[in-house]
């Protein structure tokens, strides 16, 4: 089936008012459809509850209310749906949660446990509804559905089950991926833009470094973060160091060269990462990125959706030192890519010196001499709050900046998720055009790390059920409807 999602932005395609109103219908949910069975909804308010209350205190609710859990674990509510066929079903669960503590939920199906601590993280306001969605194997006929409340504090505002076939859907059209959609990417004034000249946003993942976790990158974990993420963009993380590219400059650049064919098949955008931490001053491996590039974009100069980000944290060097390498590399990349966009990272762990005590004015008073590149921006919103929120958002007022890399931890990668924080500036992305990928795609023992650990050791990595709650979190918000 199409993605919906991408198709009604294409151009030069004359749909019927019947069509439209259709598409329209799909979209509320952001979840593609089955030509063979649409979706239901059912109001939380006429379900079976236990230990809770409806209420409409709370705009933005659909139907006449919402279900208030109370503070009491154990608490429930039961739908009972009815499944047109047996087999595997999406569940979309649409809530509101205005604390910052995430509420699971066990959810049983006809009295069989199916899905363990169902992650509902907070949405920054009681009045902000989103949506978590888990797979689950319906019988024919009716159903009952459970979602029990695992902590004390209860279960989220429960607003509405909605109910659709899911694991049946083909891969998506060669018309419908972003690459189709937007082709030859370029720099546009301060925006990323398609070929048609339009401010587009990306939206996707970051792998961890591939020489720890490539057992992550595999046909069926890209086939979910394409088909069932809908992500715009892989960010292909080559570290430098750390027994990356220096310790086999051949094995390394062959993985890339295999990870940018992966993106290519599946329409995805493919960032490829030139990932210099330590140390941090990407002189450094000058060298070596010029021989590294110029075989990159050599072999992929023809494809449309190829990314170069040459420096990924500068750290302990100047912004002069930055640009000089800047200046240096980009006409390397230029020579056998000319069309290709660039990325640079900028000073401070590309915080445009926030994190170095400076601010973004150092990079405005002495650009790099270049053109068709973005400047780049990381941030962690557990440790990066308003002053780097605000930087982000005057920053890109002024000059193109793309986010490679954030995470709603602190900037370790790991501890507790400022899920309110990270909606903040999710918001203000989507407001500015602000393209971003999220840290990480891997299991990873750490909280940024969205797959629970051991799920890189098996085949499944769609739904829900295997990730931590960040996970949850930004594959919620990769899924929703892109402004193409």
């Amino acid at each position: 089936m199409a993605r919906s999602r991408w198709v009604a932005r294409m151009i030069g395609v004359t749909l019927s008012p019947a069509l439209i109103s259709s598409a329209i219908a799909v979209a509320v949910f952001t979840i593609p459809q089955s030509a063979s069975a649409a979706p239901v909804t059912y109001q939380s308010e006429n379900a079976t509850i236990s230990q809770g209350v409806v209420e409409s205190n709370h705009t933005g609710y659909t139907g006449s209310g919402f279900v208030n859990f109370d503070n009491f674990t154990g608490s429930y509510v039961e739908y009972t749906v009815n499944a047109a066929s047996a087999g595997n079903h999406s569940l979309v669960f649409r809530f509101a949660n205005g604390t910052t503590a995430n509420r699971p939920v066990d959810v049983t199906v006809n009295g069989t446990p199916v899905v363990s601590g169902l992650s509902f993280p907070g949405t920054g306001a009681w009045t902000t509804w989103q949506t978590v969605t888990t797979n689950v194997t319906l019988a024919a006929g009716a159903n009952r559905i459970r979602t029990t409340a695992t902590t004390s504090n209860g279960g989220p505002n429960a607003d509405s089950l909605t109910v659709d076939v899911a694991g049946e859907d083909p891969p998506p059209g060669p018309g419908d991926t972003p690459v189709a959609i937007n082709g030859q990417l370029h720099v546009c004034g301060t925006k990323l833009c398609n070929e048609r000249n339009q401010p587009i946003q990306l939206r996707g993942m970051s792998t961890h470094g591939i020489q720890w976790y490539s057992q992550c990158v595999k046909s069926q974990s890209l086939d979910a973060l394409a088909n069932d993420w809908k992500a715009d963009i892989f960010r292909i993380s080559m570290y430098i160091q750390e027994g990356g590219y220096e310790s086999n400059p051949r094995k390394f650049t062959d993985m890339v060269h295999g990870y940018i064919e992966e993106a290519t098949k599946r329409g995805m955008y493919a960032l490829v990462d030139w990932h210099q931490l330590t140390p941090g001053d990407p002189n450094y491996n000058t060298a070596r990125a010029k021989t590294f590039f110029t075989e990159i974009a050599q072999r992929h100069k023809n494809k449309k959706n190829i990314i170069y980000d040459i420096a990924n944290e500068p750290n302990g060097v100047s912004w002069a030192g930055v640009k000089r390498y800047a200046e240096e590399l980009i006409p390397v990349i230029r020579a056998q890519d000319p069309d290709g966009v660039v990325f640079v990272g900028t000073h401070g762990w590309s915080t445009f010196g926030i994190s170095d005590g400076k601010s973004e004015t150092e990079v405005f008073n002495n650009p790099i001499n270049a053109s068709n590149f973005m400047y780049t921006f990381h941030f962690y919103a557990a440790s990066h709050k308003d002053n780097y929120y605000n930087a982000l958002s005057r920053i890109a007022d002024r000059v193109p900046v793309f986010v490679t890399e954030f995470g709603t931890q602190t900037s370790s990668g790991d501890g507790g998720n400022d899920f309110s924080m990270s909606q903040r500036y999710i918001d203000l992305m989507a407001q500015k055009k602000i393209g971003w990928t999220n840290w990480n795609f891997s299991d990873d023992s750490r909280s940024g790390a969205v797959f629970k650990p051991g799920t890189c050791s098996g085949t499944s990595f769609t739904g829900t059920g295997v990730l931590k709650p960040a996970g949850v979190w930004v594959r919620d918000r990769i899924r929703t409807p892109d402004n193409f």
